[in-house]
């Protein structure tokens, strides 16, 4: 907290106390360069983070609905509910990272893709056909030959090297 008199930003608490409404708490404080004292008030910070959905829409960012998404993709695959726990704190730290305290559901598929990408190609598939709601199966093809043409070339820079 920055002194309002001298602008130094170190200080010590020097009395705490919930306020009468018991919806914030008040503390004074006193700088430790000019000593002066001042009041601040903490309060609980309510406005949601948001989501942005392809429509326009905006809806507050859900982690449960972002898990149960990767739960689905990640059905009878070799993945650890750790790894998808990861995936989902990944996803609402960025959120939570935006200055605008939102961010679009396409930012935040395609971070998930690209993470299920490296961890599981059938899981990655799955929350694709999901996410980009492929049209027909020529749509979905076109996605699986970018991915193997991809690993090919993986593996001949692989035994290049």
């Amino acid at each position: 907290m920055k002194c309002p008199y001298c602008g130094f930003a170190q200080d010590r608490v020097v009395d705490s106390r919930e306020s009468k409404e018991a919806d914030s708490i008040r503390r004074r404080r006193e700088c430790e360069r000019c000593n002066k004292r001042f009041t601040t008030y903490e309060r609980i910070d309510e406005i949601p983070y948001m989501v942005v959905k392809k429509d326009g829409r905006r809806e507050k960012f859900e982690r449960q609905k972002v898990l149960s998404g990767l739960l689905h993709a990640c059905e009878k695959r070799p993945i650890s509910a750790s790894k998808m726990e990861s995936l989902v704190d990944e996803a609402e730290t960025f959120v939570i990272d935006s200055p605008e305290r939102e961010r679009t559901t396409t930012e935040l598929g395609e971070l998930l893709m690209n993470k299920l990408k490296a961890l599981d190609t059938v899981a990655y598939i799955r929350f694709a056909s999901v996410y980009r709601d492929f049209k027909d199966v020529r749509e979905f093809k076109e996605e699986l030959e970018q991915l193997l043409s991809g690993k090919e070339q993986g593996k001949k820079n692989k035994s290049a090297s």
